[in-house]
């Protein structure tokens, strides 16, 4: 296939999930034959036997995807390095623990074609539990206006995007690729940045099958903590936010608070909660009527 030839490339980052890496692969093979598109999977140094499981699928589907190893980087460093070596014009980064929903390449092959402007296309996805339940998750309707996207999507949590179910265009990747100092909340800066400065589109069908479990780096606290507030820095970069957004940010910085608040206190991690609760409350006052944080805030007086 050469790379005129390529629209979608399915970028499958891989560390240590020798288990389930076969499951993400083959739902993607699945559907090859029914769209110009190719999947890459980059193993990110596992220590488990996910060079082992490559290269049986390889000997396997000899010829029908490609499979590189880097040192351990983190997630920011495995999707930029998807971003240098896929060939297609939109990209879409599944996790080696979920699957592409059966008909998704089809399905956005035929919506680029209907919205050739669209750099980023956000579809539903099926929430996939531990006891086997599924939910369905549709796609809403994308507010009008790019403020209105970004607040949506870092304040009122109206707009929704999960990696796996979001095709986005190599363009966008112009203003900046993934922080690779974050270790976790990495596609925030990104997803901001394009909803900021790109035309953007949604198509109301399942693309993905995200499991949920509680090991995953999603609920990681001590990479949270890593991370920190200084990503609200990193959103709000100049190179990524644009002048007029800027005004959002100290907001951002209180909700980002808030969040880490949430996460510590779950976690038992009272110190650091009663702190991210304070800035929080520094940051924007209105901090104190998000009532489900401060009845928490109240508890932790009596911890």
């Amino acid at each position: 296939m050469q790379l005129t030839d390529v629209l979608i490339s399915v970028v499958i980052p891989a560390y240590n999930y020798a288990k389930t890496l076969p499951r993400a692969v083959k739902s993607v093979l699945a559907q090859l034959g029914d769209a110009q598109a190719e999947l890459l999977v980059i193993d990110d140094g596992s220590t488990d036997a996910t060079p082992q499981v490559l290269e049986q699928l390889l000997t396997e589907h000899a010829g029908c995807f490609r499979a590189l190893r880097k040192p351990n980087g983190g997630l920011s460093s495995v999707r930029n390095r998807g971003i240098e070596e896929a060939r297609g014009q939109y990209l879409i980064f599944l996790d080696a623990d979920d699957e592409m929903a059966p008909g998704a390449l089809a399905a956005l092959t035929r919506h680029i074609s209907s919205h050739p402007d669209s750099r980023l296309i956000i579809g539903g996805h099926w929430s996939v539990f531990d006891d086997g339940r599924r939910v369905q998750h549709a796609v809403k309707s994308l507010p009008a206006t790019p403020r209105e996207r970004v607040r949506g999507y870092l304040l009122d949590k109206t707009v929704s995007l999960s990696n796996g179910a979001c095709a986005m265009h190599r363009e966008v990747f112009a203003p900046g690729n993934y922080p690779e100092q974050l270790r976790n909340v990495e596609d925030i800066p990104v997803f901001a940045q394009v909803l900021a400065r790109f035309p953007c589109s949604v198509l109301d069908q399942p693309l993905a099958l995200i499991y949920k479990h509680g090991d995953s780096m999603r609920h990681d606290l001590k990479q949270s903590l890593a991370a920190g507030v200084g990503m609200v820095d990193e959103v709000f970069s100049p190179v990524r936010m644009p002048q007029e957004l800027q005004d959002l940010r100290q907001a951002f910085l209180a909700q980002r608070c808030l969040s880490l608040f949430r996460d510590c206190y779950s976690a038992g991690d009272y110190v650091h909660a009663k702190a991210f609760y304070a800035r929080a409350v520094r940051a924007d006052l209105r901090s104190l009527t998000r009532w489900s944080y401060t009845r928490k805030a109240i508890r932790l007086l009596f911890k």
